[in-house]
């Protein structure tokens, strides 16, 4: 385990809001879905805007705007920092199969062999893994995040487009 950040307190996110009119409501099971990347997202990251010449924490406004990613950063009193857009194009491929292999092991759950949900299991992570290493490419010039941070925002990203 390497030594942990001495401004983990500062490079991170406490707030993570969504743009309601450009994303809409949805059924439950989506709200619910969203809710839940938000609630990871705050509960464990490390988030910093690049060029950033004052420390965080920082809030963070989604928006879906033409097909591109709005990603809304300000300070803990509202306080604008950088607003950064992001096409979503190259997400999404692994977007629509991560959904197909989502479909697959929701419904290889009720039938399938532990076996054979183990293998969809994997491909779904495998799947998920390359999207947020995909995310994470896309904002390396504009935002520090681990790992983990992107897997979280890459699995809200996907909480946007789920249907239910």
């Amino acid at each position: 385990m390497g030594e942990a950040d001495p401004h983990a307190a500062t490079r991170r996110l406490i707030a993570v809001t969504l743009d309601s009119a450009s994303i809409g409501r949805s059924n439950s099971d989506v709200e619910h879905e969203r809710a839940i990347a938000i609630y990871d997202l705050i509960e464990d990251n490390s988030f910093a805007p690049l060029g950033d010449p004052q420390p965080g924490p920082y809030c963070l406004a989604i928006a879906l705007i033409e097909g591109r990613l709005r990603l809304d950063v300000t300070r803990e009193d509202g306080a604008p920092v950088v607003q950064h857009y992001l096409s979503l194009s190259p997400l999404r491929r692994v977007v629509r199969d991560y959904f197909l292999v989502c479909e697959s092991y929701y419904s290889a759950i009720r039938t399938a062999s532990p076996s054979q949900i183990e293998a969809i299991d994997m491909g779904r992570r495998g799947l998920h893994n390359e999207g947020s290493e995909l995310l994470r490419e896309r904002l390396k010039d504009k935002v520090t995040l681990d790992f983990g941070t992107a897997r979280r925002l890459f699995t809200l990203v996907c909480a946007l487009h789920w249907k239910g």
